[in-house]
């Protein structure tokens, strides 16, 4: 099976190479790499170019990014991955292996950083989405572009896109749920420290659950 990883990015310049370096074995197994770029003013760009099979513009946003990048994508099965989160390795293969039996999947995920807190809320966002079958895009959601493209891609809105997609692809059959880990980068829970970010992402959560306007909680989570 042929995957295309599509990777989001916004003024990534400082990290953007050391995402795409470790995507180049799978590219070399004949994958491919698809940055969307959401209109940065540094150089992601030029520096994701030696590194992308393509490297694509879009309107600001990660549910548009993802769902331009899905528009072009050549492979079977659509991998999502955010710029600060690496595969694990054979990804590929777990993912083919995975899609063989579901229409969608994702991995555990560990997040890489000084706080000990980090590791239980890894525990905590594994558990819950094998509890629940809703993902997270720190989780990589993977799914059959077939699949993906009769859903009409991720909705257009500024936040909670991969829950919103994770509960209409629920719909359709419970997640793979992957125990080989991600490695996400711990720089949003540091940024605003871990307990405040744990507590703003449920109460963001529950309002988006509650019917809330995501472009509301956007404003509220930047």
């Amino acid at each position: 099976m042929k995957l295309s990883i599509i990777v989001p990015a916004l003024n990534e310049a400082a990290g953007i190479e050391r995402a795409l370096l470790p995507l180049q074995p799978l590219r070399a197994r004949r994958h491919e790499v698809i940055v969307v770029d959401g209109g940065s003013d540094d150089a992601t760009r030029r520096l994701a170019l030696p590194l992308a099979d393509r490297v694509l513009r879009a309107p600001r946003g990660r549910a548009l990014q993802m769902n331009a990048g899905a528009a072009c994508a050549q492979g079977e099965g659509l991998v999502f991955l955010h710029a600060d989160t690496q595969l694990p390795e054979a990804a590929d293969r777990a993912v083919a292996a995975a899609l063989g039996e579901s229409p969608w999947g994702r991995f555990d995920v560990r997040i890489v950083g000084r706080s000990p807190l980090l590791g239980v809320v890894a525990w905590a966002m594994n558990l819950r989405s094998r509890l629940t079958g809703i993902a997270t895009g720190d989780q990589a959601i993977f799914v059959r572009r077939t699949v993906f493209e009769s859903l009409g891609g991720y909705a257009a809105i500024p936040l909670m896109e991969d829950v919103e997609l994770s509960r209409r692809l629920r719909a359709i059959g419970r997640p793979a749920c992957l125990e080989a880990r991600v490695a996400t980068s711990a720089r949003r829970w540091e940024a605003r420290g871990v307990l405040r970010t744990i507590a703003l992402m449920w109460r963001l959560r529950l309002a988006y659950w509650l019917g809330a306007d995501p472009a509301r909680l956007a404003e509220r989570y930047r």
